[in-house]
């Protein structure tokens, strides 16, 4: 058995145009130009789908449905090397002999990709840095790696993003 959902895209979408039918006015509620179309799924796959949405909060299917196709763009964004924003975030022992010295010597090589950091003390021995970046994905990206591979940095998390220039 099979469950349709139907969902409402920005007319602009080039790659679902071929694939989909204009929104009846009645269903035009945001100031832009919106598309409805059918999904077929497996009935547990809708499920399972359904589940997630009430867990994350989603009003609708469309919500979430948008927000994964936001994911996978920006996803794409990275891959291609595009312009992205994101943060790094990173746990150091801030006793570690020049460890600090260290960091900031690879934030200053990276000082066009760094927008600002925040630093806080998570405990007497433990901090956390947390970098928001802007600029070519393989810049954010080997500052990432850069300081990951700094002896002491406990743990580091690149949370990527975009910066919202291709995103509806």
């Amino acid at each position: 058995m099979d469950c349709r959902i139907f969902l409402t895209f920005p007319a602009n979408t080039p790659t679902l145009q071929n694939s989909i039918t204009p929104a009846p006015s009645q269903h035009r509620c945001v100031p832009m130009s919106l598309y409805r179309f059918g999904i077929s799924l497996d009935k547990n796959l809708i499920d399972q789908f359904d589940r997630l949405l009430k867990e994350r909060k989603y009003r609708n299917r469309s919500e979430a449905i948008r927000d994964l196709i936001r994911e996978e763009l920006v996803r794409k964004q990275w891959r291609c090397g595009n312009e992205v924003a994101g943060a790094i975030n990173l746990i150091y022992d801030h006793h570690r002999r020049e460890l600090v010295n260290h960091l900031m010597d690879i934030q200053h090589d990276f000082g066009k990709t760094i927008i600002s950091t925040q630093h806080i003390h998570l405990d007497h021995y433990h901090c956390m840095e947390i970098i928001a970046v802007k600029g070519r994905a393989r810049d954010v990206s080997n500052l990432a790696n850069a300081l990951k591979a700094v002896k002491g940095v406990m743990h580091v998390s690149l949370s990527m993003s975009s910066t919202g220039k291709k995103l509806v």
